[in-house]
């Protein structure tokens, strides 16, 4: 390869993924369950709270689920019929054990515990304020700043200063709310993360970040948290309102692209389908003289498979994932860090040896795996090697909870598209185009926009990022990005074919 490639290993990285579950025997039990169907949006850290009576009670720790909760009395702790759980990735704030989710408070007159998925644009801001007004914060994670505002909010009742301090936090946020007496759920004006609701078999509502959740634990999936929504479980039912009705959909691309579970389905549109999808289109738009089609796994077997399909070659497993394996880790020096890939992924020589091979990966970020891969399949004796990725380069960051907040660690943001070819050590590199992407992912939307978020791919950011706008200057100044201002209409679910029967919030408690 002719030029270094950025030093690190670590993958694109979602912030994480939340599950809460009301009036439920085995509460804690069934989140842990739903929890690792989540296991792949984080990593870093998982956590529990449970509501026993009243009174809450926490367990959380560092590492995987499994890990976290291999003492069986830590899981046996958390006796209750409610309950929120959070696996997570860092993105603001780090990866200390006082990071680690839900969050949990115990004010003089009531605790309160708190999940987030996502990303508060706005939280050093206020976190700078809040700090000169005599506040103290117990961890460096953005999501504490919710807290802050509910305590201080005016408002007379908890739900109006939970309402209250929903309005002021910008950015992209699924939030999970557990008190003594009622979960609440709550997601950003624009959509930016997934979120649902399902229905267990003896009644009981689950809310989570992914459908793959629900069927994970014998739950039906009832409808999709809506933008500016506000959700309320209790004994009483689900009650659905809203917090603000100053919304529009800018579902994350991403999420269709590479984070969320093949099994699911957002808004209607089912993950893997999508993925395929990708591939077909990224065939039309970008053939390669190829022997056969490999996909890197796992999340991109699926636009493989579309690969394949729309050009007639064989679709063949000319890679192989360690299961056991579940990152790959930062190391210290490159050959830790190409030994730490090899750990992870392997080459079969029967199939890919005097072949010439395109090679399908769903994204590249910052291209340090991509080159140890071709590597691997040269030394395996692959002829050439091909790489199309079923998206767009990315070339801006993202700040809606994505790990990826600055322009330095983007591959394609500071390298021509030769460059990043002999980087790679390929023979070509092709990448989807946007239009291409929008139309694979085949998102029924009938607003304003494509319905997605793809600010990373073409910098048109689908509002403005606050405290992180001075990150994007150069940009800015050179015309390359523009901000939309906060919504000032409302976004109807009918705007979406898929989930037109999705009734909009109504204030009205469903039993």
């Amino acid at each position: 390869m002719a030029t270094q490639l950025i030093e690190q290993t670590r993958s694109l990285n979602e912030e994480c993924g939340i599950f809460g579950v009301w009036g439920h025997q085995t509460a804690a039990n069934l989140t842990y369950y739903g929890l690792h169907a989540l296991q792949h949006r984080g990593q870093e850290g998982a956590g529990i709270v449970a509501n026993q009576q009243g009174r809450l009670w926490q367990e959380r720790g560092l590492g995987l689920l499994h890990d976290v909760f291999r003492d069986p009395a830590r899981l046996a702790h958390l006796q209750g019929q409610a309950a929120i759980g959070h696996v997570r990735y860092a993105t603001a704030g780090s990866a200390g054990i006082e990071n680690i989710q839900p969050l949990m408070v115990n004010f003089s007159d009531m605790q309160l515990s708190l999940a987030h998925n996502g990303n508060i644009t706005n939280a050093q801001s206020f976190r700078q304020s809040l700090e000169m007004q005599g506040a103290i914060f117990q961890s460096s994670s953005d999501t504490e700043v919710l807290l802050h505002l509910i305590r201080r909010s005016t408002a007379t009742t908890f739900y109006d200063r939970l309402k209250d301090a929903l309005q002021q936090v910008r950015g992209g946020f699924a939030f999970l709310l557990l008190t003594p007496t009622a979960m609440y759920a709550a997601l950003d004006p624009h959509g930016f993360r997934p979120f649902v609701v399902g229905q267990l078999p003896d009644g009981q509502y689950v809310v989570t970040s992914e459908t793959a959740a629900l069927h994970a634990v014998g739950a039906t999936f009832i409808r999709d948290v809506q933008p500016g929504e506000l959700l309320t479980i209790d004994q009483a039912g689900l009650r659905i309102d809203h917090y603000t009705s100053k919304t529009d959909l800018h579902i994350d691309a991403m999420e269709y692209i590479y984070f969320a579970r093949p099994d699911s389905d957002i808004y209607g549109v089912n993950v893997h389908t999508a993925r395929k999808r990708m591939g077909r289109q990224l065939a039309l738009e970008q053939p390669a003289a190829g022997d056969l089609v490999v996909g890197v796994p796992n999340s991109s077997l699926s636009a493989a498979m579309g690969y394949a399909e729309a050009t007639g070659l064989p679709n063949e497993m000319g890679l192989v994932k360690n299961q056991y394996i579940a990152r790959t880790f930062i190391e210290p020096t490159q050959e830790r860090r190409e030994r730490a890939v090899r750990m992870k992924l392997s080459a079969v020589p029967s199939v890919v040896a005097g072949k010439r091979v395109v090679l399908v990966d769903d994204s590249i970020v910052r291209g340090t795996t991509s080159s140890y891969i071709v590597k691997m399949l040269r030394e395996a004796g692959a002829k050439e090697v091909h790489v199309r990725i079923a998206s767009p380069a990315f070339k801006y960051p993202s700040f809606y909870g994505v790990d990826m907040q600055t322009t330095a660690e983007l591959l394609a943001a500071n390298h021509t598209l030769a460059e990043m070819t002999a980087m790679l050590g390929a023979d070509s590199l092709a990448f989807l185009s946007v239009p291409g992407l929008v139309q694979a992912i085949d998102l029924p939307y009938t607003g304003n926009g494509t319905g997605l978020t793809t600010a990373y791919f073409d910098g048109h950011y689908p509002s403005p990022i606050y405290d992180y706008e001075k990150t994007l200057t150069a940009a800015i100044t050179a015309g390359e990005v523009d901000f939309k201002t906060e919504p000032t209409t409302t976004y109807h679910p009918s705007q979406v074919s898929s989930i037109s029967d999705q009734q909009p919030a109504t204030g009205k408690t469903v039993s």
